[in-house]
């Protein structure tokens, strides 16, 4: 498994001399240029220790880049190149008489493909599927996230301008730019995986890189329950909510999942209906046949051409949607979602971040405030409370798991104060503390509000049912 055996490896000089041409030819083509070898290579096969030596990789990857005919790499995939490579590292290793076993050379060649096609140092990392986050502090740490615990690996950068320029070959894969006179940017890799880069003068110990990984498993309602996410009695309840065509927001805080639970809920909207989403960076993953992606797009080197969340919300509008899903309200876009969602476009859903059910709701009025200073706080709250119908908390708790602590049902109005009850509690045991958390999901002995709208989808037996269980 990657990421069980991390190698250790020492820093390097910068590109011998002898390579020069060929590096500048394939900074022409766009290719990566060629760093010194990371502080460790791609893990081996389990039980392996050998180590690559930095003078053995400097000298290969000096003739390989040499021998290299830069124009044949272009429109070549990774594996194409795979086999010439293997050809170059075994011709030169003869040549200079080098002494190289074959897991060395096999690493070899994938830090050589790494830097070609790949990010580099951090490319094993990407690969390893119990890793959620990678987060490069500059490029002397690199940090993952395993079962919601951060660790410090013994990967590496070679300086700063390697760290940069990882970060810029990945926002030109999605057409962005990122260098000194527009440091942060946000994108996304090819699998899907979200991407924040923040550069030098605003990152002051060297660039940084936050990736968040796209799950390549399918995360559904009743795998989190079998996670312990939620109760099974919640999952049931969340599906016919969506079902139903509920306006849901998922409430939680930074890295608590709730893209992933948007994520789990959406699939149960139906295949027949037409679903917008709109996102900073792309990475809810619907399953259904009829969805239209948007995404916002940063403003240009003159400081014009910004396309924010409330311009793609306002187009979506005459889109004729079902359903719009925005990845996350954070701003001035919150009037126009309520608007949306209080104008027929049921079973839409977002996401906010909040502590709680009640301080969402605070933070819906202060955003809409942000948008709309002269709607009186009364107007506002009346809109709040009938366009939302649930809020579903979730929270990254202290021993790294995921779960759903509430489910909180908008139910209308007494005077100015918005109604809430909770259907859904997760009550923590504090006599049994310990290195996991421990707590039950107690559920309300309430009739959910929704319960005449279940009925109307043919669904209220089965909604009654779910919460006796």
């Amino acid at each position: 498994m990657f990421g069980q055996k991390q190698v250790a490896q020492t820093q390097t000089e910068c590109v011998p001399t002898a390579g020069e041409a060929a590096l500048a030819a394939f900074e022409k083509i766009g290719a990566p240029v060629p760093d010194a070898p990371a502080a460790t290579y791609a893990p081996m096969v389990e039980g392996n220790e050998a180590l690559v030596r930095s003078d053995l990789f400097k000298v290969i990857r000096g003739g390989v880049f040499d021998s290299m005919n830069a124009s044949a790499v272009i429109g070549k995939t990774r594996e194409q190149m795979k086999p010439g490579v293997e050809q170059l590292v075994l011709s030169i290793a003869e040549r200079e008489r080098l002494n190289i076993t074959m897991s060395e050379q096999g690493q070899i060649v994938g830090e050589l493909l790494n830097d070609m096609f790949g990010l580099g140092p951090i490319e094993p990392l990407l690969a390893d599927e119990t890793v959620t986050d990678v987060l490069v502090n500059g490029p002397d740490q690199v940090y993952v996230e395993r079962n919601g615990r951060l660790e410090l690996t013994a990967y590496k950068f070679r300086d700063n301008a390697h760290v940069v320029n990882v970060a810029q070959r990945i926002a030109a894969g999605v057409g962005r730019r990122v260098d000194e006179s527009s440091p942060m940017v946000d994108a996304r890799l090819a699998d899907g995986s979200r991407v924040n880069v923040v550069l030098p003068p605003l990152a002051i110990h060297g660039a940084t890189i936050s990736i968040r990984k796209f799950s390549k498993r399918n995360i559904t309602l009743y795998r989190m329950a079998q996670q312990g996410n939620m109760s099974i009695a919640m999952a049931n309840v969340l599906k016919l909510a969506s079902t139903c065509r509920l306006n849901i927001i998922v409430s939680g805080g930074t890295g608590s999942g709730k893209t992933t639970l948007l994520n789990a809920l959406s699939h149960f909207i139906g295949l027949g209906e037409r679903t917008i989403t709109i996102e900073d960076a792309a990475e809810l993953q619907l399953v259904q046949p009829h969805v239209v992606s948007l995404e916002t797009r940063p403003e240009n080197a003159e400081g014009l051409g910004a396309v924010a969340q409330r311009d793609l919300v306002r187009n979506a509008l005459r889109m004729r949607p079902d359903r719009i899903i925005l990845g996350e309200t954070r701003g001035a876009e919150a009037f126009d979602v309520l608007q949306a969602m209080n104008t027929g476009h049921d079973g839409s859903m977002t996401t906010i971040h909040a502590n709680t059910p009640r301080d969402g709701i605070t933070r819906l009025e202060s955003m809409v405030m942000m948008a709309n200073g002269n709607l009186p706080l009364m107007s506002i709250r009346r809109q709040i409370a009938s366009a939302v119908h649930l809020i579903v908390q979730i929270e990254r708790m202290r021993d790294g798991m995921r779960r759903v602590t509430r489910i909180t049902e908008l139910v209308g109005m007494e005077g100015d104060v918005i109604i809430t009850q909770d259907l859904f509690t997760f009550h923590y045991d504090a006599t049994a503390y310990s290195e996991e958390v421990k707590g039950l999901y107690e559920c309300a002995s309430v009739r959910p509000a929704f319960s005449a709208r279940a009925a109307y989808y043919g669904l209220e037996e089965s909604l009654l049912e779910a919460m006796r269980t």
